[in-house]
């Protein structure tokens, strides 16, 4: 009975991970046997894996990562200029926690917006908030934010991830408005937390694609300074394992 109101107190003291192991040390005879210091390690170790297990399962659900990749699955072996030890660098996570940026550019196909969740994957894992978000979707909530007057309490909420991606940056012209929006959102941002921008438009063009171009400056300043680059190439990756797969059905028959 005594047992059981220690499990129950340590449920209400909301050290779950703590009440399982002594509940599981109390199931299993030889737990006894242990020394006493042995036993409530294993209660402490249960607690901090549990915590950390809910933690990591909370960023990712925030990080709203469309896909599921990791570091450990990059793939190097496909021509598209893809540099490992520049990647490898990337995944100490220094970048983000010294609030620069990184732009991955490239074909479509090319694993721009993969490549993307797996630092991003590997940033949660590290405990680091991100957020992922398709730029034409960030431009059409920033522009009912601005009609609502929510427009600085949504900067506010986005300036306190660790990391914003912006995906699919220059796939739809920027309005007027918007283009003088994401000039806001980058200031609000700058030197305090990191961008990650993926783009099908090579850098060198995208100051032309602004009807401002004083605001093109700004922002092409505040891009491009501070911010690591992986220029990919090569034929879509989804044609490549379209083909692999179309082979090896061919040789299974």
């Amino acid at each position: 009975m005594l047992n059981n109101a220690t499990i129950e107190k340590l449920h209400i003291l909301k050290l779950p991970g703590m009440a399982e192991e002594m509940a599981r040390q109390l199931a299993t005879p030889m737990s006894s046997e242990l020394p006493f210091e042995q036993r409530v390690r294993s209660m402490v170790d249960r607690e901090m894996t549990q915590r950390d297990h809910k933690r990591l399962q909370y960023l990712l659900k925030r990080a709203s990562l469309p896909l599921n990749a990791c570091v450990e699955d990059i793939d190097y072996r496909s021509p598209r200029n893809l540099d490992k030890a520049a990647v490898l660098t990337l995944t100490s996570l220094d970048w983000i926690r010294n609030g620069h940026s990184l732009v991955i550019t490239g074909p479509t196909g090319t694993g721009k917006s993969w490549l993307a969740c797996a630092l991003a994957n590997q940033a949660c894992r590290e405990g680091l908030s991100c957020y992922f978000v398709r730029v034409p979707i960030l431009m059409e909530n920033l522009s009912a934010a601005r009609a609502t007057t929510n427009f600085v309490q949504r900067l506010q909420q986005l300036g306190r991830f660790d990391l914003l991606i912006l995906d699919d940056w220059g796939i739809e012209p920027f309005s007027k408005r918007a283009e003088n929006d994401v000039l806001e959102l980058i200031d609000n941002r700058l030197g305090k937390c990191s961008l990650l921008i993926t783009s099908q438009m090579p850098m060198s063009i995208w100051h032309d694609t602004f009807h401002n171009k004083a605001v093109a400056d700004a922002l092409m300043d505040r891009i491009v300074h501070g911010s690591y680059h992986i220029q990919l190439s090569g034929v879509s990756l989804r044609k490549t394992q379209a083909l692999d797969a179309k082979i090896s059905r061919k040789q299974a028959e």
